[in-house]
């Protein structure tokens, strides 16, 4: 076949590519326009979430099956012919996960810009993993392509030889991956509940056998073209709120360019209800039970005691009075939800006294949305202390995210896809594209929603509040408290706690919207952590099958072997991921944070220096692997709250320059460098680091 008979059927490759997007763009928009036709003709809700979900997880899994394949070069970079512009999209929507779909805008609405001291976050998430890609697509991406590998720990293992590079780096991979996928899981449970009103452990299920689906049979064909439909249905469910509140609040759809208008409003509220006499009251009652619980920690055993033998009284005397049967049961409640013992009561009243004093704060412990950092540099030593710590972190949060970017193997892994080198850059811009539509608005929802909750809810009467209040309330607590606390009947600011996981997912509501517009948000986060899970799942199983067992001679032998096994390792996999998930261990973003700060420590030394410095060798990448992430994980432990309350730790005993454990890569990176650097150097005669080649050289059966 000639050169230009190639081009030719690339060409109508790429038609054929424009022509089913196309129709499945037409297929969404007529879907959206039947559902709201069909709540406008009185369809429940409780029919339009459902219908949702079914019908989009089975318009991805049918992409799913439509791509499946055995043979391995399709199963693991897709043949290597996907189009820029279509890689960049599943990029973006291997990208945009949980976290950046449902958690990023929430945690913009109560941390502000900056962050809140302690939780370095605001635009830290924005910056960090913009820059990330800047740092993928100049240094990383290009190269990687160049040596037509399959994984990342290809990498280690045809740059460094030997068999511990390959199997740290794939040990690596599933430790970051896996604690990526939980978040994504538990994000698909959270939405799965809401959406179809079943339980979390049943929403995380359903949604289990929607990653299956896409992933199981394809690989990397099938979950490229399952993230090119997810992406163009989050990008719908982002910009269609965000451009609805704007219209509403400001008489334009274009949200970016005009959410700046609401900033001095939101301080002039903010200010206001600093100095309410109404938030004051709130303010004064969440200190007095702070320093009940203070009490109580003096001699924990007594106290525990003294309110068991009350609740107990309580039940036996409202029994004796035959009493409400609703009040039995709450004082029963109660009762069973006493900490077992004074360990757990410790603990638990510990986090319960901490949490009542941040509520005490002004705003509930909530920044100035617009303030650059917590503190004053000019105030008293505390504030500039306050300052200092929430600059800090702040900066941390954005080097962790970058360099974690730069070393993520689900996302790197995408770039081996691309036809050529020309390609792979060009698919790194169309990402930073694709990706920033929706960054760019992130911002925006968050101010957005912040002025329509301090304008229009703060103020109601509890007797009138919508009734999405109630229902968030059911689905987790965690996610939306609201008590009338000063017994005014009026909601005051200090009186609603919402969480970052659902400020997204609650959008249309707040917003007053249509119910089938809820629908459409929801199976956008739906989509947005269907996407990345399955790409974390493909990388896992690969790590476990491909990259630990490639050189080994009890591994299978055949490709199509090792295709069929990492299918059962993806599987299973997925299950244990669902498991851990149902746990809620932690907030969607604060595991990703994590997973970010795990990449950046395992992998970016070792990555940059294999490509800049000839001279980094076996030798220094194993020591400098094992001592980046070794340090980045015993920070990360040492201030776990289990592990700080198993050993009664205080809670900033073990921070180093009060920098937060999210940000423990901080840490492992510098550490990884240097350590790679002077075992290369100890042990430079050890390997001609010169000699790279391809994988196709190195695994002549792939």
């Amino acid at each position: 076949m000639t050169q230009a008979d190639t081009l030719q059927q690339y060409a109508s490759y790429r038609w054929r590519l424009h022509r089913n997007v196309l129709l499945y763009i037409v297929l969404l928009l007529a879907l959206l326009a039947l559902m709201a036709w069909a709540e406008r003709q009185g369809l429940s809700r409780n029919l339009i979430g459902p219908i949702f979900l079914f019908t989009t997880v089975m318009m991805y899994a049918l992409i799913g099956i439509v791509g499946r394949t055995t043979d391995a070069q399709e199963y693991y970079v897709a043949g290597r012919r996907i189009p820029a512009i279509y890689n960049g999209m599943a990029t973006a929507a291997d990208w945009m996960s949980a976290a950046s779909f449902i958690s990023l805008a929430g945690a913009l609405y109560l941390q502000g810009f900056s962050g809140a001291g302690s939780q370095p976050g605001g635009l830290a998430y924005v910056m960090g993993w913009t820059g990330g890609f800047c740092l993928v697509a100049l240094l990383i991406a290009p190269r990687l392509r160049e040596m037509r590998l399959y994984t990342l720990p290809d990498f280690f293992n045809v740059r460094y030889g030997g068999r511990w590079p390959r199997l740290i780096a794939a040990g690596a991979a599933v430790l970051c991956c896996f604690t990526y996928v939980v978040a994504q899981i538990y994000g698909v449970g959270l939405i799965a509940s809401r959406l179809t009103g079943v339980q979390f452990e049943i929403g995380i299920l359903l949604g289990l056998g929607g990653i299956l689906l896409c992933s199981f049979l394809g690989g990397m064909r099938a979950i490229t073209w399952t993230q090119v439909a997810q992406y163009i249905m989050l990008l719908m469910a982002f910009l269609l709120p965000v451009s609805w509140l704007a219209y509403k609040q400001l008489g334009t759809p274009f949200a970016i360019a005009a959410y700046g208008e609401q900033l001095p409003k939101i301080a002039a509220l903010e200010k206001k209800l600093t100095f309410d006499p109404a938030e004051i009251e709130v303010r004064d009652a969440f200190y007095y039970r702070a320093k009940n619980y203070e009490f109580k920690l003096l001699n924990v055993e007594l106290a525990l005691s003294k309110e068991r033998d009350e609740l107990e009284s309580r039940v036996r005397s409202l029994k004796a009075q035959g009493a409400d049967f609703g009040l039995i049961t709450q004082a029963r409640r109660e009762l069973l939800d006493l900490p077992k013992d004074t360990a757990a009561a410790k603990e638990q009243w510990t986090r319960a006294m901490l949490e009542n004093l941040e509520r005490a704060q002004p705003l509930s412990g909530l920044p100035f949305h617009s303030q650059a950092f917590q503190g004053d540099p000019q105030g008293l030593p505390e504030q500039q202390a306050l300052y200092e710590s929430s600059r800090l972190n702040f900066l941390a949060l954005i080097f962790c995210l970058m360099v974690g970017t730069a070393g993520l193997p689900h996302l790197l892994t995408r770039y081996y896809t691309t036809p050529s080198v020309a390609e792979a850059r060009q698919s790194v811009a169309w990402s930073l594209f694709f990706i920033g539509l929706l960054y760019l608005s992130a911002p925006a929802l968050a101010v957005l929603v912040k002025f329509e909750i301090l304008n229009n809810l703060v103020g109601s009467s509890f007797d009138s509040l919508p009734n999405w209040v109630g229902q968030w309330a059911r689905v987790d607590p965690s996610l939306l408290q609201v008590a009338d606390v000063n017994g005014d009947r009026t909601l005051q600011f200090g009186e609603l706690r919402l969480g970052a996981d659902m400020i997204m997912l609650a959008t249309p509501e707040l917003g007053g919207m249509p119910f089938v517009i809820s629908g459409l948000v929801a199976a956008g986060g739906l989509a947005a952590a269907l996407s990345t899970a399955d790409g974390l799942l493909l990388t896992i199983s690969n790590a476990l099958v491909h990259d630990m067992k490639a050189r080994s001679s009890k591994g299978l032998s055949s490709p199509e072997g090792r295709v069929i096994l990492s299918k059962f390792a993806l599987l299973a996999v997925a299950l244990l991921a669902a498991l851990v998930a149902a746990w809620k261990p932690a907030a969607i973003l604060a595991l990703v944070s994590a997973s970010f700060s795990l990449a950046a420590a395992a992998f970016f030394p070792g990555l940059v220096l294999g490509i800049v410095w000839k001279g980094a060798n076996r030798t220094g990448v194993v020591w400098g692997m094992l001592s980046g992430l070794g340090v980045t994980l015993a920070y990360m432990l040492m201030n776990a709250a289990f592990v700080r309350a198993f050993w009664g730790w205080d809670p900033a005993a073990w921070l180093w320059f009060g920098i937060q454990p999210i940000s423990a890569g901080v840490f492992g990176v510098p550490v990884g460098f240097v350590v790679t650097w002077l075992f290369s150097w100890l042990f430079k005669a050890q390997v001609d680091a010169t000699a790279l080649i391809s994988s196709e050289d190195h695994y002549p059966g792939l």
